[in-house]
């Protein structure tokens, strides 16, 4: 028995073309999207992964001055008397506190203060000694006291803020930390001062009440970074111990 087919005919209508015309720009600026958002992640990515190189040339370097400074200090308290008029002398004491620490990278020089350590999230970083948007990329900065040179053992609350990156870079796993972990500062002075969290909360931007200064004579540690996307900023208190 032959069978015949039959090809149901489609009719091109003003407004089917209309559609197929507006589905063709949709899924065009879909794809444009898709790959100028992946070109954007690529991009920040590269870019962070260069700061955090500089980063860590700076680290580098602040260690190096830190083990220099540490073997000297170990020199200059070592003193051997060679005879009774050496031992009336007056010894030569090395009075000179070295505050910060100036390092060029490139065409840039940045000022260095400590290096923090963090073993509980598995991060050190140079301390820079200002806070701006260009600085806060390459490392953790200084944001309290806002500027001078500064003894740490001077200050009652000394703050520092950090990037969150989702990478975990920088301040990126700050939110981890839980009461009873520790936080170690290494001065330029050679000197290792030791912090214990105690507190974790969140705040609106413009609440600083966490850099106050009025801390019954204690000596603090406060780290701020940014989280809900930006919108709060989650501090972590710590005490030196």
């Amino acid at each position: 028995m032959n069978q015949i087919l039959v090809t149901e005919k489609i009719y091109v209508t003003p407004e089917l073309k209309r559609k197929r015309r507006l589905y063709k720009i949709q899924f065009f600026v879909a794809v444009l999207l898709a790959c100028l958002l992946s070109s954007y992640y690529i991009y920040a990515e590269y870019d962070r992964n260069k700061s955090e190189e500089v980063s860590q040339v700076l680290l580098s370097e602040v260690k190096s001055f830190d083990d220099t400074t540490k073997k000297s200090t170990k020199n200059d308290a070592i003193i051997i008397v060679l005879s009774e008029e050496e031992a009336n002398e007056e010894p030569e004491v090395n009075t000179n506190e070295i505050t910060n620490n100036e390092i060029t990278v490139g065409d840039t020089t940045y000022t260095t203060e400590a290096i923090i350590t963090i073993p509980k999230i598995d991060i050190t970083y140079p301390v820079l000694s200002q806070t701006s948007d260009e600085l806060l990329e390459i490392s953790v900065n200084r944001y309290w006291p806002p500027k001078g040179k500064i003894q740490l053992d001077e200050i009652d609350n000394y703050c520092i803020v950090g990037h969150n990156y989702r990478n975990g870079k920088m301040f990126g796993r700050l939110n981890e930390l839980e009461n009873g972990d520790i936080v170690e500062i290494d001065d330029l002075t050679g000197r290792t001062l030791k912090y214990v969290v105690y507190k974790k909360y969140v705040v609106q931007p413009d609440d600083t009440s966490c850099t106050s200064q009025h801390t019954n004579g204690r000596k603090e540690l406060t780290l701020i970074t940014c989280t809900n996307y930006g919108t709060e900023r989650l501090v972590v208190k710590c005490k030196q111990i």
